[in-house]
């Protein structure tokens, strides 16, 4: 019987087919799933925060798209995974609270979003899928086997990017 591996906030995991991986909760979080279709090898990271050099005390590598998503892609090589054949999938950043002005600290989802793309950019992963913005909370279960990210919201469908 496949297992559920639970990714926590603000944490990472590996998965191999047939097991699924899964985080729940991302509000302004970004769930960042990379796979290597060629071995079903998966890792899922649940992005907090876009920039670890703005805040001291950042031990925590997967709470930050600048270090969480390298530290996973390290993780996923060590497994074995090839790290030119690795892609991914997105889901989250949500703008959960309405402000008025343009205040870009409470922007937080957005900036989320534009840093782990701005990362994947980097570190040429390609970014296959996303769904992102609006505001309201997902939990995402990624599989291997197949790269479905299935993303669940209250009230709306299921959806599968």
């Amino acid at each position: 019987m496949a297992e559920m591996i639970k990714v926590g906030m603000a944490d990472l995991n590996l998965c191999h087919a047939p097991d699924a991986i899964t985080t729940l909760g991302l509000g302004s979080c970004v769930g960042v799933a990379l796979y290597d279709k060629s071995n079903s090898l998966a890792g899922l990271v649940h992005i907090m925060l876009p920039d670890s050099t703005q805040v001291r005390q950042n031990q925590n590598k997967a709470k930050f798209a600048d270090t969480g998503i390298e530290l996973m892609i390290d993780m996923l090589v060590k497994e074995g995974a090839r790290r030119s054949a690795l892609v991914a999938k997105i889901a989250g950043g949500a703008q959960m609270f309405a402000f008025s002005g343009n205040n870009d600290m409470l922007r937080v989802g957005e900036r989320n979003v534009e840093a782990v793309k701005e990362q994947l950019k980097k570190l040429g992963i390609p970014l296959l899928a996303e769904d992102t913005g609006e505001n309201y909370g997902r939990t995402v279960e990624f599989y291997p086997e197949n790269g479905n990210f299935v993303i669940k919201s209250v009230g709306k469908p299921i959806k599968t990017i």
